[in-house]
C-alpha cells in the first residue's frame, strides 16, 4: 500500500516540498503577511483553486463544491527571526517550517489531490497573526461553522493534536521613587522579580502532582527596568499557560492583590480546549495515519492554537495535524524532513478522501 501511493504520488510530492520552498522564501513576520499572502492567492489560483484574500488579510481558498464543507485552517505568519532557506540532505531549513508554513504547504498539496468534482466542499485558510493577537482567527468566528475542522499545526506525521492550552498574558509596570543602590528599600526590579517568583511558586505548589496538561505555567516573556534619576521602573510581560476548566476572573483577582502597587493590565484570555475521539475528522486521520503505515498517536499540547478560539465557537468536530516536529517551533534550527513531509501529504490525502466520501 505504502509503496503505492508513494509511487504514484512522488511527483506531487515533489511538487509540495516545491511550494513549501516558495513560501519560505518570502518572509512573513506576524503583522507582515501581505506579500506571502498576495503571492499564494496567486500560486492557489493557478492550482486551480477559486481563492481570494479577506478584510482581515486571510488566504481563503475552495476546492470542489460538495454540500458538506471540511475546513483546513492553518496560518502564513511566523515568528521573527531570518533563517536561509536550504535542503540539508533530507531537510528542509526555514523560518515557518514547522510552524506553520509546512503543515499549510501539505494540506494544500493533499486538496489539490482530491477530484474537482469532490461532492465535499474543502476550504484552506492562511490566517494572520496567529503568533500575536490570532487576529485571523478571530475575524472568522462569525462565520458559519464548516462540518468538520483542521487546524493545521505540527503534530508529527503519524500523530493527531486533540488539545492546546489557554493563554492568559500579563502586562506588569511599577515606577517608584529613586532610591540609593546601597539603600534599604528594594529597587522596581527587586520587586518585580520577587512578584513572578510568587507567581510562579503558587503554579508549582497548585500544580506539583497534575500533568502538563492539567497544571498553570508562568514564564516571563520580556523584561525591563530603568530608571531617570528621579523614578525607577520596572516593566514585563508574563505569559500563563491555562489548565482546562480555569478559573481567570478569580486568578486575575489574586493577582491584583499580589501586586503591591504595581499596574497591572490583562491581555486576551483564551480557554483550553480539548476535543472528542470519537468523531468523522479523527476517524478519517487516524485511517489516514494507518494508511501510511504509521501506528496513531494522540496528542495534548502546552502551547495554545487557534484550535483555542474557533472550536468552542463553532462546536464541529476538529482536531490539529500537520507534518514536523513541533520541538523545533521558533528554534534558529527550524527544519522539516522531507520524509515526513511527504508522508504528511499521504496521511491528508488520505483522510480527505475518506471525508469526502
Amino acid at each position: 500500500m505504502i509503496t503505492e501511493l508513494t509511487a504514484q504520488t512522488e511527483p506531487v510530492t515533489e511538487t509540495g516540498i516545491e511550494l513549501l520552498e516558495e513560501m519560505l522564501s518570502i518572509s512573513s513576520p506576524s503583522t507582515q503577511e501581505r506579500e506571502l499572502g498576495q503571492w499564494l492567492v496567486a500560486k492557489l489560483r493557478a492550482m486551480g483553486f477559486a481563492a481570494r484574500r479577506d478584510e482581515a488579510g486571510n488566504v481563503v481558498a475552495f476546492w470542489g463544491s460538495g454540500p458538506r464543507e471540511v475546513m483546513l485552517l492553518g496560518h502564513m505568519d511566523t515568528v521573527p527571526g531570518f533563517i536561509p532557506v536550504r535542503r540539508e540532505e533530507s531537510r528542509l531549513f526555514g523560518r515557518g517550517a514547522v510552524d506553520a508554513k509546512g503543515p499549510l504547504a501539505a494540506a494544500i498539496t493533499a486538496v489539490a489531490r482530491q477530484p474537482a468534482g469532490a461532492a465535499c466542499r474543502f476550504t484552506i485558510i492562511g490566517a494572520v497573526e496567529e503568533e500575536g493577537s490570532s487576529r485571523g482567527a478571530r475575524h472568522l468566528v462569525n462565520r458559519k461553522a464548516p462540518d468538520q475542522l483542521v487546524i493545521l499545526e505540527p503534530s508529527g506525521w503519524d500523530a493527531v493534536t486533540l488539545g492546546y492550552k489557554g493563554s492568559l498574558k500579563l502586562r506588569y509596570r511599577l515606577s517608584q521613587a529613586m532610591g540609593h543602590g546601597a539603600g534599604p528599600n528594594e529597587s522596581a526590579a527587586d520587586r518585580a522579580i520577587a512578584f513572578v517568583r510568587r507567581l510562579q511558586d503558587h503554579a508549582l505548589t497548585q500544580g506539583e502532582r497534575l500533568g502538563s496538561f492539567e497544571r498553570l505555567d508562568a514564564r516571563i516573556l520580556r523584561f525591563h527596568a530603568d530608571h531617570d534619576g528621579f523614578r525607577d521602573t520596572a516593566a514585563m510581560t508574563v505569559g500563563f499557560r491555562l489548565p482546562p476548566n480555569f478559573d481567570v476572573p478569580s486568578f486575575q483577582r489574586e493577582l491584583e492583590q499580589w501586586a503591591n502597587g504595581a499596574e497591572l493590565r490583562f491581555e486576551y484570555a483564551d480557554a483550553a480546549v480539548r476535543a472528542e475521539k470519537n468523531t468523522p475528522v479523527v476517524r478519517a486521520f487516524l485511517k489516514g495515519i494507518r494508511d501510511a503505515g504509521g501506528m496513531p498517536r494522540f496528542k495534548m499540547k502546552t502551547g495554545t492554537s487557534d484550535m483555542n478560539i474557533l472550536a468552542p465557537v463553532w462546536g464541529c468536530p476538529t482536531l490539529a495535524y500537520g507534518p514536523g516536529d513541533s520541538k523545533l517551533d521558533h528554534t534558529p534550527d527550524e527544519a522539516i524532513d522531507l520524509e515526513e513531509f511527504a508522508r504528511g501529504v499521504d496521511v491528508l490525502t488520505s483522510a480527505l478522501n475518506y471525508l469526502a466520501r
